[in-house]
Formats: structure tokens, sequence, C-alpha cells
């Protein structure tokens, strides 16, 4: 079995990601708890002077929107410029000697979601992120693209799990743990997201390393909705109360809290041509599991 290394692979969607890579990979880890701190280039030596591994996966980040927008102000001293974009580089760093293949996980927030084209973003459009986290993750890709190592660039977009993960809840098991205990939802009409099925970022990368594919791809969902819609579908999937979904906008709840983009819908042609089914929404949903009473 190829043995590849994943950084960051015991988060939301790292965990699972492993979970399922496991089964037709050796996958090793790295994290803060193994002794590797990637803001800190001494702790990457079992990176650097492996010749085993033929591959990296680099999913590690501060993904926090409105945590990394409170850093913008301490620029390159601030925890997500030094996680995200200098974390980023040391990891390209270390792969270097060896020249393993990286695999960096960004994400949809690096358009600025205005005049979105019809069909989505696709790989090839500009970039303009509007928060610091889009910026810090944005500046990160540009590491990797200008690294002289072969590389793939995953954008994800509002990736959901089958089973609540219990350090963190995606968006659906919030909404849906909202709902089943009769609280009301906020949802806002004007931003477009194009959800992704966690499983299904796990193919696409599986697909997207055994066919030696390089690049940038947008790994998302099929299908493309407002996070009142989104809200809307999972209440008629799970039987809840619909009346207690009710309309917002960004401006409203997001006042005070990092800028949100409008339409970030990405175009998935790209990996779809690969052969892979990326579920949309309206599928995935009926894969989630139901809230335990």
């Amino acid at each position: 079995m190829k043995k590849i290394f994943m950084i960051g692979g015991s988060g939301l969607v790292g965990s699972r990601v492993v979970e399922l890579l496991s089964k037709n990979y050796i996958v090793d880890q790295f994290s803060l708890e193994s002794g590797v701190d990637i803001t800190d280039p001494t702790t990457l030596g079992p990176i650097r002077n492996d010749k085993e591994h033929e591959l990296l996966i680099h999913m590690a980040a501060k993904a926090d929107v409105d945590g990394c927008e409170a850093d913008r102000l301490l620029g390159e001293d601030g925890s997500a410029y030094k996680i995200n974009v200098l974390g980023t580089q040391n990891v390209l760093d270390a792969c270097l000697p060896t020249n393993k293949k990286f695999i960096y996980i960004s994400t949809d927030f690096v358009f600025d979601g205005e005049n979105a084209p019809e069909g989505g973003y696709t790989e090839e459009d500009d970039c303009n992120p509007v928060n610091w986290y889009a910026q810090t993750k944005y500046l990160g890709e540009e590491h990797v693209r200008e690294s002289s190592l072969p590389f793939i660039i995953a954008r994800l977009a509002y990736p959901f799990r089958k089973d609540a993960f219990a350090v963190k809840k995606d968006f659906v098991h919030a909404i849906m743990d909202r709902l089943s205990t009769g609280q009301e939802i906020r949802a806002v009409t004007d931003h477009v997201m194009s959800p992704t099925y966690i499983d299904d970022i796990a193919f696409a990368l599986d697909k997207l390393i055994t066919s030696d594919s390089q690049g940038i791809y947008h790994i998302v969902g099929g299908q493309s909705l407002t996070p009142y819609e989104a809200s809307l579908l999972i209440a008629e999937r799970f039987g809840y109360d619909r009346s207690l979904i009710s309309e917002t906008t960004r401006a409203e709840y997001f006042s005070g809290k990092a800028p949100r983009p409008y339409n970030i819908a990405l175009n998935n042609n790209k990996i779809t041509e690969l052969g892979l089914t990326m579920r949309s929404f309206s599928d995935a949903i009926h894969e989630v599991s139901p809230v335990i009473e």
C-alpha cells in the first residue's frame, strides 16, 4: 500500500478522510499531539528526512473565519498568518528534499462572490478574497503554486458528515440540533454556497492520487444554494417544523463579524470529468444520520 502523510487529519474533515483513505493507503498523521508544529520548522524533521511517503496532504489551518479576522491587525504576527501562510511554506520546504507531491486543502472563500459566472467559479477564474481567513488561505495557495513540487490545490466548500463530529459540528448538524429541539433558525438568503459531503471529498482525493493528477480542483457538491434553502431541505428531510426557519441577510446575520462573499458557487466539472459523482446537497443529506434524542 502506498504511504501518505497527513497534516490536520484529526479535524472535522480530516478525520473522516483519514478513515476512508486508510482502506487503500497507509496514512501517517502528524499533529501538535505527535510533536509536529507547522509554525516551527525544527519539528518537521520526520517529513524532511522521510523517503518512504510519496505525497503529503496538508489540511491543517486556522479556519475560524471570525477568529482569523480578529488577527488581521496583527498581520504576519497573528496566528492566522503563521498557520495558514508561514506554516504552509514550512511544510512545503520539508517536502522539497524528497520531492513529495503536495496536496493543499483550500477554500471556496478565495473568491469575492461578485459577478459570479453562470455555472459557478471555475479553477481558472481570478481570486479576490474579502476576509482575512480567505486571504491567508490564498497566500498559502500562492506558495504552493510557486514551489517546485508537484501539487494539487483542492478547494472545498461547506463540508458536512454523515454523523456529528464531537469536537465541532458542521453546518448541517448545527441546524439539525436547533430544529430538533424546537429552536428557531435565522437563515441567510443572500449567500450562495456549494455544500459538500465529506465522503465524496475522500473519494475525490483518492481519484486524484491514483490518476496522478496535478493542478487546481474544486472538490465541491453538485448543487449550489443559500443557507435558507439548505435549512428548508434539512427540515423536509428529517420532518422538522419549517416554521422555525426564518429569513435574514448577510448584513444582519454577520453584523460586526468578518465579511462574507455573496455568490461563491463553484463549478466542479473538472473533478467530475475524472468519472466522479459529487452528490448534490438534496441527495447527500439522505446519507446523514438523524439526531438521536
